[in-house]
């Protein structure tokens, strides 16, 4: 008994130790507890992060979707957050302060900061990772410059994505990272110059929404892993080489919206890994490869329209341009891409020229200081040796020099930066600055507010003196209202952090007074919108040439932009902005098919007919309306939020959520084949909550985003698997 009872002992003893064993494993070193603390700071507490306090114990925190720490050993190594800031950080953040903190992390594998106003240039210090980094997202930020060229030390390195940033020129030579398997540079200014030194075990490559230029280089045919490839939204010319056709591992290829022309390879033979192949709005001339159009591939999503080739007899002829077309605008894509290249390498020539300079005077002066200072020491020593050394005469040029300096110091009055709204320090790209207008300019652009240029109840259609083309909403004020001309132009500042890039953004106001018996006659308040020419999304839904263009993957990115621009209007700007007529027709289509929210609330004091609504019973119309629209998305079908077609469809789909296939029957036939069957399930049962009848059961707009968020990640994973054009599974 007693050497059973010994034997219990040992046994919690050696228990004990192991605990407290793991436990010490598992927290964190005091200097990187302090780290992650500062990080919090330089960040300037982020929502996902406000909780962390000395007493955080980091290495046990649950993850989510926005955030994760993992500790091994009593080191970070990996680091996610996930804001879903939509402005800069303040003046005084430093990207270089913050990877100097980041840094010290040494055994950092993955670092994740997505949607944070992170600004500023990427510093070169981030090769500290150069041994321990393996994963490095830095998406959907606003950081500036060009890509370092130290990036390439980065010798661990597997994915890198700097995607919806703010770089520019030149892409760096990549060839040193071995390991590197993904590359994501969406959506910045990269170009014209073409990638040329890329990773060679690369598998995904994404350089779509950028301005590269000229012919696709040759080095991709030696990208053996290859599968996905993506460089749509851009500004490639000349001829599809033949080899991406026939690629041994190549899988989906997108070349969508380029400047390609020429006749397709006429190649009989393709990789029977090719699973999608967009060549849509490119200036293409001749017929389709027998490969593409026969019927032995059948699993293979082919997409071609709007080029000029000749498939007679395809559905698909009638959204073919004519051969004449694609030829007179290819010659002049051409000559407009030589242009910007050569335009590039003079700046960058210039560039260097004034590196170059800049090195050589930093030379000069050094010199020319150790020169001066050589000097003074030598007098100093001589004044030494001779002990005249005149201290109240050195005490007078001290001041001598002070009086100088203060006297010298410009009297120029400068605005302070605090006065000037944050979304004009940080404009949406390609917008002009935020401006007053005269009434004189808006009568000269609107045909002084002709009925021809009616667009809209009390809007209008535009053209600048500078060739912009505007809208201008009229509002107009009541008449016994208690609100001052001068306070009313003091609450006009709230108009201008109306710039985002999924809303239809305020470029600038007027505020006029007409006198009687005119149509506007008392204060009038004329809101200047950038005008979106492409149509909304009710005439790509109800016109069954562009209904095509659509596919699963366009719609999901089109419901996350209608998403994010709500959230911006609640919690972007303050106060928020609610109740904000969210209609199909009220939500535009770029070029690009980049959702911009019009006829969105503009949050003015004393409008005619103007009602109160509280934040929350604004919040859930707006995520009820949402849900409107998320399901005319999903369905194809256009609706009214109060029509019985509503109550009718979404009882169809309730049921449908219990019997898969009769939910995708209910689905847009047009999306047939690019979905995941999980991606459509979860967006239907997503769209079900936001018209649930009790608003308190409704998510909020937060909510709507991740989960949009959600059903995205589960379609590329979708797509990158090869499914696409397999059939919805």
């Amino acid at each position: 008994m007693k050497s059973s009872s010994k034997s219990h002992v040992y046994s919690l003893i050696f228990l004990l130790l192991l605990l407290l064993t793991s436990l010490s494993e598992s927290q964190l070193t005091s200097s990187e507890s302090r780290t992650l603390l500062e990080i919090q700071k330089h960040l300037q507490y982020p929502p996902v992060l406000r909780s962390w306090s000395n007493f955080t114990n980091f290495c046990y925190l649950p993850s989510s979707p926005s955030f994760k720490i993992l500790c091994f050993n009593g080191h970070v190594t990996e680091l996610t957050v996930t804001g879903n800031r939509t402005v800069k950080l303040s003046k005084t953040f430093s990207t270089d302060s913050l990877f100097t903190v980041l840094t010290k992390l040494s055994n950092l594998k993955t670092l994740s900061l997505v949607s944070l106003g992170i600004s500023g240039p990427l510093p070169p210090k981030i090769t500290r990772f150069s041994f321990s980094l393996q994963s490095l997202n830095l998406s959907s930020n606003f950081i500036s410059g060009k890509i370092p060229k130290v990036i390439s030390s980065l010798k661990s390195l597997r994915s890198l994505v700097l995607a919806n940033n703010e770089f520019n020129g030149s892409v760096p030579d990549l060839r040193g990272l071995s390991n590197l398997q993904e590359l994501n540079l969406d959506g910045n200014k990269l170009g014209p110059d073409v990638v040329t030194s890329l990773a060679s075990n690369l598998i995904t490559v994404s350089l779509k929404n950028n301005s590269f230029g000229s012919n696709l280089p040759e080095q991709i045919k030696k990208l053996n892993k290859l599968q996905s490839l993506d460089l749509s939204s851009n500004k490639f010319v000349g001829s599809i080489p033949r080899f991406l056709f026939s690629h041994p591992s190549l899988q989906n290829l997108t070349l969508a919206q380029n400047l390609f022309s020429g006749s397709l390879p006429n190649s009989s033979l393709c990789s029977s890994k090719l699973r999608l192949l967009d060549v849509s709005r490119n200036l293409l001339t001749g017929k389709l490869p027998s490969c593409l159009s026969s019927k032995t591939y059948h699993n293979q999503t082919v997409v071609y329209t709007f080029n000029c080739l000749s498939v007679n007899g395809s559905p698909s002829a009638k959204y073919q341009r004519p051969v004449s077309f694609c030829e007179n605008e290819a010659k002049q894509a051409v000559s407009a891409v030589k242009s910007d290249t050569k335009d590039h390498q003079k700046k960058e020539e210039e560039d260097k020229g004034i590196e170059l300079g800049l090195v050589i005077g930093i030379i000069i002066g050094v010199v020319l200081v150790s020169a001066v200072l050589a000097g003074l020491v030598m007098v100093r020593m001589k004044k030494s040796k001779s002990k005249e050394v005149p201290l109240e005469a050195s005490n007078v040029d001290k001041v001598s020099v002070c009086s100088t300096a203060t006297r010298s110091t410009t009297s120029k009055t400068v605005p302070d930066p605090r006065r000037v709204p944050q979304t004009m320090r940080s404009a949406v790209i390609g917008l002009s600055p935020y401006r007053v207008f005269s009434l004189e300019e808006l009568e000269e652009a609107t045909n002084n507010f002709d009925a021809a240029s009616l667009c809209g109840e009390q809007l209008y259609k535009g053209c600048l003196r500078e060739g912009i083309a505007v809208t201008v909403r009229c509002i107009k004020l009541k008449q016994k209202s208690s609100t001052s001309t001068q306070n009313l132009a003091q609450q006009m500042e709230v108009l201008s952090k109306l710039r985002h890039m999924h809303l239809a953004s305020v470029l600038g106001h007027c505020i006029g007074t007409y006198q009687d018996h005119h149509p506007y006659a008392g204060s009038t308040i004329f809101i200047v919108q950038e005008y979106i020419s492409n149509g909304s999304l009710r005439d790509y839904l109800t016109d069954w040439r562009n209904k095509e263009v659509l596919k699963w993957p366009q719609r999901m990115s089109i419901a996350i932009g209608v998403a994010t621009g709500i959230q911006f209007l609640h919690t972007g700007v303050a106060p928020g902005i609610f109740g904000n007529n969210l209609e199909i027709e009220n939500v535009l289509l770029d070029e690009t098919l980049t959702v911009k929210l019009s006829g969105y609330t503009i949050p003015l004091p004393s409008k005619v007919g103007a009602e109160s609504t509280s934040n929350e019973d604004g919040e859930k119309e707006d995520v009820y309306q949402f849900g409107v629209i998320l399901l005319q998305i999903i369905t194809g079908k256009v609706m009214a939020a109060a029509s019985s077609e509503l109550g009718s469809l979404k009882l169809q789909l309730e049921n449908g959520l219990r019997e898969p296939s009769v939910l995708r029957s209910l689905a847009d036939p047009s999306v047939r084949g690019t979905y995941a069957y999980e991606s459509l399930r979860t967006t239907v049962e997503f769209a079900i909550n936001c018209l649930c009848e009790d608003q308190r059961k409704r998510p909020s707009i937060e909510d709507v985003v991740w989960n949009l968020q959600y059903t995205i990640q589960v379609q590329q994973g979708w797509t990158s698997s090869g499914n696409l054009g397999v059939g919805d599974t």
